[in-house]
């Protein structure tokens, strides 16, 4: 059974108020005052300097769990929502790899789910390291992008992008952190992303509750429990009134939802549901035997939940 052995995560040094990117995000005022008083965004987390390789180094190195046991991971694995994050031939996942001294693990990367893959990485290692047969083999899955394009900087009318990072420690068994269920649906009709048209970008909005809503309900029907048996919900952070809204729809307490880093880091691409973990776990939010589930939406459009018990 796939289990995360260990999850850390780096927040940059600059908090940004979003009323100060209201340029260079082409809000208008009435814009702004919706992502300020609707979408409950105040400020992003940005790092002024340093690369897309700086970031993943950060949240990697913060793992203790991976001090010592470099000889046993066997896949290093960035999950990212950018098809491109740095010019050919400059390889940030290649540095990361030889400054961990990971030179002998197999590297790739996971795209294809835009800021759901960080979901999508920690399921696929844990079936390759389950083929592997090796009880002790880990996986390092690496999240976190720098926002250097206009396109990376903002959800048009949803969000707007932080680069925080986190970094993922995968194994195969244990009795803490397991993924119980997991369950993704990619809705295809809405692949054109950012470039979608007005008419089926209202489409989009209109599908997202019930979509969202679905994978949570198959994920934790694969692990065998209800969303009322769930201690938590650790979301990806685009706005707080997305989730208002599924809460409502399904009955759950808006309370069993992480929402207080909405408000301070943005939505950081892939790393939003490992960031809220660190914060349940160093908050005491997760107690032994709790389950919990984690949710992604990445633009294309993919929805993913995992089911995962503490």
């Amino acid at each position: 059974m796939t289990a995360l052995r260990a999850v850390s995560a780096h927040l940059p040094s600059r908090s940004v108020p979003v009323a100060s990117l209201q340029k260079e995000l082409d809000l208008s005022d009435g814009q702004l005052r919706v992502m300020q008083r609707v979408f409950g965004l105040s400020e992003v987390l940005r790092e002024p300097t340093g690369t897309v390789a700086e970031l993943m180094l950060a949240t990697a190195r913060g793992l203790d769990a991976l001090r010592g046991r470099e000889h046993l991971v066997r896949y290093v694995v960035q999950a990212r929502t950018m098809p491109a994050v740095a010019p050919y031939p400059v390889n940030p996942l290649h540095e990361v790899r030889e400054a961990l001294s990971l030179g002998h693990a197999q590297v790739f990367s996971v795209f294809q789910h835009a800021c759901a893959s960080g979901l999508l990485a920690v399921d696929l290692c844990g079936k390759l390291l389950a083929a592997d047969g090796d009880p002790d083999a880990l996986a390092l899955v690496l999240t976190g992008e720098k926002t250097f394009t206009p396109a990376a900087r903002t959800v048009p009318g949803t969000a707007v992008n932080g680069e925080a990072s986190a970094a993922v420690l995968v194994g195969v068994g244990g009795e803490r952190d397991r993924v119980l269920g997991y369950a993704t649906r990619t809705h295809g009709r809405f692949n054109a992303a950012l470039s979608l048209t007005p008419e089926v970008a209202a489409q989009f909005q209109q599908a997202y509750p019930a979509a969202l809503a679905e994978v949570l309900l198959a994920a934790a029907g694969r692990a065998g429990t209800s969303l009322d048996e769930l201690a938590l919900i650790l979301p990806h952070n685009v706005n707080r009134v997305s989730w208002v809204r599924l809460c409502r729809d399904l009955g759950i307490p808006l309370e069993k939802v992480l929402l207080e880093n909405v408000p301070v880091t943005g939505h950081c691409f892939c790393a939003d549901p490992f960031l809220n973990y660190r914060t349940a776990a160093d908050r005491g939010l997760l107690r032994p035997g709790d389950r919990y589930l984690m949710a992604a939406v990445g633009l294309g459009a993919t929805f993913s939940a995992m089911v995962l018990q503490h």
